[in-house]
């Protein structure tokens, strides 16, 4: 049975990377580089193997670098960049700017700023098989709290058998933390509760409508959000 892999991709690129500096002091977080490549980078190389034909890329932070490094990018996949010069909107504003540009059919949405290697076969294209129009709204890549490298939280969700979400309870520590990579449906990008928020606020929507699923990551995941953070990432790959 052929995959159907969606043709649009948004990347998430306009944080402030506060926790990444000094070094987002001249330059925004997607550009930092982690073995050797910037870390937007190699999300886009994830896309084009995936076979991604149109990436919007929203940008507010240093965005004239954003746009002249990913100048090269627009060769091999349309690239369209919604613009938050004027006002950061966070990931879930971000996601209702980017609406008109988006069509009807699922999409990646991805944070610029993830690294991860994949495991047996590609994670998207893992993604993309799981994915069921009919019962999903949201199915996000998930990473054991164990196996989330260089990462310091108490985890995200919870996964039931099926692989049904459920949010992570108060002063608890849920089992698996969220990648930062994920299929969305459009259509669940309605009634905003503000033009400021978090992607939290539709994942929140799809739990209560148990539409929400999540896929375990069969590779390597990191969190890459502080300098010392890239060291460790680094040694870990190196050691293999």
């Amino acid at each position: 049975m052929s995959i159907k892999i969606p043709e649009t991709a948004v990347v998430m690129a306009a944080g402030l990377g506060k926790r990444m500096r000094p070094l987002t002091a001249t330059r925004p977080k997607p550009l930092v580089e982690v073995a050797g490549k910037a870390l937007i980078d190699h999300v886009f190389d994830r896309l084009a193997e995936a076979g991604v034909r149109r990436v919007i890329v929203n940008i507010h932070y240093l965005a004239d670098a954003l746009e002249a490094h990913l100048a090269s990018r627009k060769r091999g996949m349309e690239v369209i960049f919604s613009d938050e010069r004027t006002k950061l909107l966070e990931t879930g504003g971000g996601l209702m700017k980017a609406k008109p540009l988006l069509g009807d059919d699922p999409f990646f949405c991805i944070n610029s700023d993830t690294y991860w290697v994949d495991g047996p076969k590609p994670a998207l294209e893992l993604l993309a098989q799981r994915w069921d129009a009919a019962a999903m709204d949201a199915l996000i890549l998930m990473v054991p709290q164990a196996r989330a490298h260089c990462h310091i939280g108490r985890g995200d969700f919870y996964l039931d058998g099926n692989g049904l979400v459920a949010a992570k309870k108060p002063l608890r520590i849920a089992p698996f933390v969220c990648s930062g990579v994920q299929i969305l449906d459009p259509k669940v990008l309605v009634d905003p509760p503000s033009d400021v928020f978090s992607t939290y606020f539709f994942w929140m929507r799809a739990i209560e409508a148990q539409r929400c699923y999540g896929f375990v990551h069969q590779g390597l995941w990191f969190d890459v959000g502080t300098p010392q953070s890239i060291k460790a990432t680094e040694a870990i790959l190196a050691d293999g």
